[in-house]
């Protein structure tokens, strides 16, 4: 299996929904979490670029995701 190196995260009021691709930007699979499901798969994961758009909540998943080793990367809503 190709090597998930990039991440996109849509952090809704609920749940967050993956996109995970690999290097050459071939869409490996979308996945659906709980907030607990999410911080335990990334734990999981090696170091990668995970993506999200800006909002309150994304600093504190930066915060946690960089604690894991990840690059987090907000983005400007509408980028």
């Amino acid at each position: 299996m190709n090597q998930i190196t990039t991440v996109g995260a849509d952090l809704a009021k609920e749940v967050i929904v993956i996109c995970a691709a690999d290097a050459a930007g071939r869409v490996l699979f979308f996945k659906q979490f709980s907030f607990l499901g999410f911080s335990a798969w990334a734990a999981n994961l090696p170091p990668c670029t995970i993506g999200m758009e800006a909002c309150s909540s994304a600093h504190h998943w930066a915060r946690v995701l960089s604690g894991l080793g990840h690059r987090p990367k907000p983005m400007a809503p509408g980028s």
